[in-house]
């Protein structure tokens, strides 16, 4: 295959997993999103593994300092724990972890992000996180927004396959 020809699929099979995208909503109405490339700089992948292994690790103190309202989420992580005991807290967690899960997409509005973790064999089981970006870093996003109503209904057309 000569070099123009094989940099032609490199550059098709690339865009066709990372770039802008459109969502169908309906009466006429869509949404434009971008998907990010693997790695990129302005992606939240890292800040969202990093939380994983603080809740993997019950640390929830540490994690919900990681939020942008981490008061109201060191509730939730407080409530959740003591609903399932500490031992399936750190499981529940852990599993995102696991070799058989993965980072499927990270997907942009503004400074919103979605990550879309796979997670295990099941191809219908997507779990989303949702981060945005505060003073140049990445916090969890727990707060109602447009921005998150949005992402919500990215990760159900994922979910769906649309």
């Amino acid at each position: 295959m000569n070099r123009g020809l094989a940099l032609f699929f490199i550059v098709w099979i690339c865009g066709a997993v990372a770039g802008e995208r459109v969502l169908d909503l309906g009466d006429g109405q869509t949404l434009k999103y971008e998907v990010l490339d693997p790695g990129s700089k302005h992606s939240a992948a890292e800040t969202g593994r990093e939380i994983l292994r603080l809740l993997a690790a019950g640390e929830i103190v540490k994690a919900a300092a990681l939020s942008n309202a981490p008061k109201r989420r060191l509730e939730v992580f407080r409530e959740f724990r003591s609903r399932v005991g500490d031992e399936e807290f750190r499981r529940v967690f852990q599993q995102y972890l696991g070799p058989g899960n993965k980072l499927m997409a990270e997907v942009a509005l503004g400074r919103h992000r979605l990550l879309i973790w796979k997670l295990g064999d099941a191809a219908d089981h997507l779990a989303g996180q949702y981060y945005v970006e505060t003073d140049g870093k990445f916090l969890m996003d727990d707060m109602p927004s447009t921005e998150r109503s949005n992402l919500r209904k990215i990760l159900d057309s994922y979910r769906t396959n649309k």
